[in-house]
C-alpha cells in the first residue's frame, strides 16, 4: 500500500484511544473497487474493551448509539458484545475527513483464540482473506500463519483432485460464509468471486508459502498452463487426507473425533525420549475412512459455527448501532444483494 494512502488510513486512529492491533479489510482493498463512497472497515484489538470504550466515549461519544451511552455506557457495550454477539462491537457510519468509517473492537484474547482455534470462526475467517495491517503490537500477523495453513488444508479437503489456483482461493474465501445467514438475503451472491478476483495478487502473496510447503511434502503438485495460470493436482488418498486434517485447529479436530471416532496409536517418538524412564504414551488419531467423509464432517462443523456466530453478531449489531443505523446498514447490504440477483 502506498505511503500516502497508509498515512491517511492511520490518521483515523489518531482520534481513538491507543490500540494493540488494527487492520483494514473489505472492498477498499479491491484493486477494481470504484465505489469511493463505501465505508472503510477496521478491526481493532484491545486488551480491555470496557476500559477502551470508556476512554472512547469521552473522546467520541457520537460514534455510539445514544441509548447505549445513557443506559449503560462502556459496561453495557461490552456485555452485549460478549453475551449476545461474538465479542465484537461495531461502530458504523463514523464520519472523518470527508470519509465514512466502520470499526469493530474486540478483546485481544478473543481475537487470538479465534485465529488459533476457530472458536467462533468469525474473525478467524475474516483474517483468512486479505487485510492490511496498520498496528500489530503482539505480532498477530505471524500468529495468523497458523490460521492460513489451516484454511489451506480445509479447502484442499473440499476440493477434487484437480483444480485451479483461483478455485483454491474461492474455496478458502467461502469457508467463513458457509451457513452465514446474511448470504441468504443481505449479501451479493457473487461476493466470493468478486473478493478473489479483486484481490487475487494479495491471495497469492498470503498462500504461496503454504502451497510450496505442501508441494515439498508431496501433498500436491503445481503446474503452469499456457496462459500462466497455476493448476493444482492433489493426492486424495487416506494418508494425505489425514495429514490435511492434522493441520486443522485442535478444537475442530476434537469435534471431528466425536463425530467420526478416534483410536489410540503408539507414539514412538515419545517412547524413545522416555525410554530410560520406562514410560510411554498413546495419542488419539481420528478414524477417517475417506477424504469425502472427513470433508463432509468438517464442513458441517464449520457451517454450524458460522451460522451461530453470524446470527449472534447480527442481533448484537442491530442492538448496538440503533434502529436508524441498523436499518441503514441492512438496507445498503440488501440493495447490493438484490442487484446481484437481477
Amino acid at each position: 500500500m502506498e505511503s500516502e494512502k497508509r498515512a491517511e488510513l492511520e490518521s483515523f486512529l489518531e482520534i481513538l484511544p491507543p490500540v494493540d492491533f488494527c487492520c483494514i479489510y473489505g472492498s477498499n482493498l479491491h484493486q477494481n473497487n470504484l465505489d469511493k463512497t463505501s465505508m472503510i472497515d477496521y478491526i481493532i484489538g484491545v486488551q480491555d474493551p470496557q476500559q477502551w470504550h470508556t476512554e472512547n466515549l469521552n473522546m467520541n461519544q457520537n460514534h455510539y448509539a445514544s441509548w447505549m451511552v445513557h443506559l449503560g455506557g462502556a459496561r453495557l457495550i461490552t456485555n452485549i458484545a460478549d453475551d449476545i454477539g461474538v465479542g465484537l462491537h461495531f461502530n458504523p457510519f463514523v464520519a472523518y475527513n470527508d470519509k465514512t468509517f466502520k470499526y469493530g473492537v474486540v478483546r485481544m484474547h478473543d481475537l487470538t483464540q479465534d485465529i488459533i482455534g476457530w472458536e467462533r470462526y468469525y474473525l478467524g475467517g475474516r483474517l483468512q482473506k486479505p487485510v492490511h495491517i496498520l498496528v500489530d503490537n503482539l505480532d498477530i500477523e505471524n500468529l495468523n500463519c497458523v490460521n492460513l495453513k489451516a484454511a489451506t488444508s480445509a479447502a484442499l479437503l473440499l476440493l477434487p483432485s484437480k483444480f485451479s489456483e483461483e478455485e483454491l482461493y474461492a474455496t478458502i474465501c467461502s469457508l467463513s460464509y458457509m451457513g452465514d445467514l446474511r448470504m441468504l438475503f443481505a449479501e451479493d451472491r457473487n461476493k466470493v468471486k468478486k473478493i478473489v478476483q479483486g484481490q487475487f495478487n494479495l491471495f497469492q502473496t498470503m498462500y504461496k508459502p503454504f502451497l510450496e510447503e505442501y508441494a515439498a511434502k508431496d501433498l500436491l503438485r503445481l503446474s503452469l498452463s499456457g496462459d500462466n495460470e497455476v493448476n493444482i493436482t492433489q493426492d486424495c488418498g487416506l494418508s494425505t487426507s489425514r495429514s490435511l486434517v492434522s493441520y486443522l485447529p485442535q478444537p475442530i479436530r476434537s469435534q471431528m473425533g466425536i463425530k467420526l471416532g478416534e483410536k489410540k496409536i503408539f507414539d514412538e517418538s515419545w517412547y524413545e525420549l522416555q525410554l530410560e524412564r520406562g514410560r510411554c504414551r498413546t495419542v488419539q488419531e481420528l478414524v477417517i475412512t475417506s477424504k469425502e467423509e472427513a470433508a463432509e464432517c468438517m464442513q458441517k462443523l464449520l457451517r454450524r459455527k458460522v451460522m451461530v456466530s453470524s446470527a449472534r453478531q447480527a442481533v448484537a449489531g442491530l442492538l448496538t448501532v440503533g434502529v436508524v443505523h441498523g436499518f441503514r446498514y441492512l438496507g445498503s447490504k440488501m440493495r447490493k444483494a438484490w442487484k446481484s440477483w437481477m
